[in-house]
């Protein structure tokens, strides 16, 4: 079979799967050109059985991705044996710290058969809840390493993966922390920094104490092990970003 032809299969057979799961779910076909996205999606696939034997033999060429407004997200991968169909695996969510993960059993992927309409009914019978429960015990997990906020005070939390996290109890401070970059992951509640930009990331934190500050709202920098900073961080003297990060490989 042409490769225009196989991925061409793939989509249409993602489009029609994610109209027939329950709830709402988009589909997105990537192509084999999309490298670093494929690269990056296999990174955060997870399982440990199926498709992670499957990708070991059979590095990822081409993929379907189904979206749900929560986060949650599936993969649909080409299928090497002498049978139809394709694998669908869990995606690990980008917001949760690597140490969410741990003693969370992998919902891993199943053999999905050649026909979507039965495919749909393999996923929502099965995976859908699996994937659901470690979801929620991860989207839990996160939230034990972070302190909560209160109305007039923002906890900041670094994350091992130089991430900041906070779980805001007002929405005034959610507004100014999604308006200079935090992503929130609605499930769970948390607003996140990434820490790829050490620069960005500091120069976030010195932007947000001033906003936070007119609204009657102070802040405060917590790190990973519990020690929370020792006074509130002021307008004028924000908590400044690490100079590093580390990244650790997520247990999938």
């Amino acid at each position: 079979m042409h490769d225009h032809d196989t991925s061409e299969r793939l989509a249409s057979y993602a489009d029609v799967l994610a109209g027939e799961l329950p709830d709402t779910w988009t589909s997105f076909y990537l192509e084999p050109d999309a490298k670093d996205d494929l690269a990056e999606l296999a990174d955060r696939i997870w399982d440990l059985d199926l498709v992670a034997a499957s990708l070991a033999q059979h590095p990822l060429k081409q993929a379907a991705v189904l979206s749900r407004p929560d986060g949650a997200q599936l993969v649909i991968v080409d299928r090497y044996d002498e049978r139809d169909g394709f694998l669908v695996a869990p995606v690990a969510p980008h917001a949760l710290p690597d140490e969410a993960y741990r003693a969370v059993r992998e919902p891993n992927g199943i053999a999905l058969a050649d026909d979507p309409f039965l495919g749909a009914e393999q996923v929502a019978g099965d995976l859908l809840a699996r994937y659901d429960r470690a979801l929620a015990q991860a989207r839990h997990n996160a939230l034990g390493h972070i302190r909560l906020s209160q109305p007039d005070r923002v906890v900041l939390t670094w994350q091992a993966d130089g991430s900041i996290a906070t779980a805001p109890a007002d929405d005034r401070a959610s507004a100014v922390l999604i308006a200079h970059g935090f992503v929130h992951d609605p499930q769970s509640g948390i607003y996140r920094l990434r820490g790829d930009d050490t620069q960005a990331q500091a120069r976030t934190l010195r932007e947000i104490g001033p906003r936070l500050d007119a609204l009657g709202i102070s802040t405060a920098l917590q790190h990973p092990a519990g020690q929370t900073a020792p006074a509130a961080a002021p307008a004028t003297a924000p908590p400044v970003a690490a100079n590093a990060r580390t990244t650790t490989a997520r247990s999938r």
